[in-house]
């Protein structure tokens, strides 16, 4: 979850090193430091809280150098203060570190036992500390990180800056991504490319045991046995200019508007609309020979595959079985060899999914992986890539990154059940003029903003809220509940609206609102007797709804919300964006930090 940037620069890099930080600050805002070298000394500013903290930190204490580390950090071990903030400086070593070394306690015992003193709560200070051991004793640099690598245990990526050597950073990554970037007279390194995106676009993206040593003008790279070896230089393609919210309060409220515009991007790379086909990338193995499915995601993903679970066995007939990733390992899930298995991640690096992902590769499957970015871990492990094109998501709260997934998985239901026979192409034009719809119908969503944001003040007292939908729309209410409560903190669920007489509607009452997605349909009469249960106990009823739905049931709601109608296979990337906008309104409405919820950082490295 923790942002890093190094620079082995030619000029001043505190002032870049903060911008880079600014860039990755989605990643973690408990703390923020940078460490730089000056006249054969250390020096160091960090502060407490978001990068603005560090910002009048350096302004009131400007920081000279032009070799530099900078992290922000989302904390794992240790409150988040000033002492345990990044970079952590041991005798002649400073590093950076994103992840978790899970045998910290016996390697700590161990230092202290000879007499080593500790300044701060963390897991990473002991790696400095067997680092500085290593140099103190006469090892160079270099010799020191082969020397200690070995003996972590965890996820990590590690930078290490040495005050001895002003033209030197060592990186080194196993579970949690890191990229060395080349560029003139100097050169870089970042926890993924859109970090040292302002400065190059020719990067390497280091592998799993890979350290890389980083000077100004060579970059070394070796593998676990610390042989040398190449890494394909590659053009990044991370967008340079910073990115901004231009007209909008808060990045989340922008990234709800694009979606239109992304979704349509990213069925553009799926559809065939001349054809009326729906089209996959080319793959060295038969979709249609496929007989079952496991997904495998966390949170928001998780959520688009309980969609696609709908989805794919409806449309092709073909059993899905979906985990949760941080529980799929441990399970011990029966996997057949030759099966598919699909992760869907939005980094493409989140370190649950990604080990869940080699685990099914050592079960023999194939490996499906919907992502946003195309270069991540995930996606170069892949036998069959599916990206999205969101562009990137700065809210921690994943908008568009989640309806781009939806879009993606419904145009592989469709494919897949092309592939198996169980639609033939004349179903498949009809599919592909119903996926040509969705920009549109979510322009039409987005429409009804202004209500949305007026009926916010019905949930905002609330201390409670119950989300409930059947079929597709069970998981698009736990979606709802898990925004609302991310961002404005009240306690939110998702219910399958049947489940509500066998034990949560013991909650009801006159204080606990119920927000209802039921387009009108197959399952619409149901939703509707669960929700007349809801109403006979005093709860006040929220109907998301089109218009046939809400005339029908919309007398005795506190509110509705009307959306267009549209087929059934595109209507829960649709219904997303009202459940998007009520939590959006609601957390502005109580002042919460949209952007960035407590506790919450994005691109989960860490399991």
């Amino acid at each position: 979850m923790c942002g890093i940037v190094g620079i082995v620069g030619n000029k001043e890099v505190a002032g870049r090193l903060f911008d880079g930080l600014k860039r990755l600050e989605y990643r973690g805002y408990d703390s923020a430091g940078i460490c730089t070298i000056v006249d054969g000394e250390f020096s160091r500013r960090r502060a407490e809280g978001k990068l603005d903290n560090l910002k009048r930190e350096l302004g009131s204490d400007p920081l000279r150098g032009s070799v530099g580390i900078a992290h922000t950090r989302w904390a794992t071990h240790g409150a988040p203060t000033v002492g345990n903030a990044h970079p952590h400086i041991v005798g002649p070593v400073a590093l950076v570190h994103n992840g978790i070394i899970e045998n910290f306690k016996p390697l700590r015992n161990e230092l202290m036992a000879q007499g080593r003193k500790f300044e701060s709560e963390t897991d990473t200070e002991v790696v400095g500390h067997l680092v500085a051991r290593e140099v103190e004793n006469g090892a160079s640099p270099e010799e020191a990180v082969a020397a200690v690598l070995p003996r972590l245990v965890g996820a990590f990526a590690i930078a290490f800056l040495f005050r001895d050597h002003p033209d030197l950073i060592v990186g080194a990554r196993m579970g949690a991504p890191l990229t060395v970037g080349y560029g003139e007279g100097e050169n870089y390194l970042g926890s993924d490319a859109i970090a040292v995106a302002p400065w190059t676009q020719r990067i390497a993206y280091l592998e799993e045991g890979d350290w890389a040593v980083v000077r100004r003008d060579s970059i070394q790279i070796f593998d676990r046995d610390n042989a040398p070896v190449e890494r394909a230089i590659v053009e990044s393609g991370a967008q340079s200019a910073p990115i901004d919210k231009g007209n909008y309060a808060h990045y989340m409220q922008k990234e709800i508007f694009e979606q239109p515009v992304v979704v349509a991007q990213t069925l553009q790379s799926y559809i065939r609309p001349f054809e009326g086909e729906v089209a996959l990338p080319d793959v060295d193995f038969d979709l249609g020979a496929v007989d079952r499915l496991t997904i495998v995601a966390c949170g928001t993903s998780y959520y688009a595959g309980l969609v696609a679970k709908y989805w794919i066995e409806q449309f092709a007939r073909v059993p899905v079985d979906i985990d949760v990733a941080s529980e799929f390992r441990y399970r011990d899930p029966v996997l057949q060899p030759g099966g598919l298995a699909l992760f869907v991640s939005q980094s493409g690096e989140t370190a649950d999914t990604l080990a869940a992902l080699r685990h099914a590769k050592v079960q023999q499957q194939r490996i499906a992986v919907v992502v946003n970015v195309p270069t991540s871990s995930m996606a170069r492990e892949a036998d069959l890539l599916l990206p999205t094109h969101a562009g990137p998501e700065i809210g921690v709260a994943s908008t568009k990154a989640f309806t781009c997934q939806l879009a993606v998985l419904a145009a592989l239901a469709a494919n897949f059940a092309c592939k198996r026979g169980q639609i033939g192409a004349k179903d498949e034009r009809s599919i592909v003029a119903d996926l040509q719809q969705v920009p549109a119908a979510l322009n039409a969503a987005l429409g009804h903003d202004d209500d949305i944001a007026a009926m916010a003040h019905l949930i905002a007292p609330a201390r409670d809220v119950l989300y409930l939908g059947r079929g597709p729309y069970y998981p698009m209410a736990l979606e709802g509940a898990l925004k609302l409560k991310e961002i404005s903190y009240i306690h939110a669920e998702g219910y399958a609206a049947g489940e509500m007489k066998h034990g949560p509607i013991a909650l009801i009452d006159e204080d606990v609102p119920v927000i209802v997605l039921a387009p009108s349909g197959p399952l619409f009469e149901k939703t509707v007797s669960n929700m007349q249960e809801v109403r006979a106990r005093g709860g006040k009823i929220v109907l998301i709804s089109d218009s046939e739905g809400i005339e029908e049931a919309g007398d005795g709601c506190i509110a509705t919300i009307e959306m267009p109608k549209v087929h059934p296979l595109i209507a829960p990337i649709v219904y997303a964006v009202p459940v998007q906008l009520l939590a959006y309104h609601t957390a502005v409405l109580k002042g919460t930090d949209v952007d960035q919820p407590r506790n919450l950082a994005k691109s989960v490295t860490v399991e």
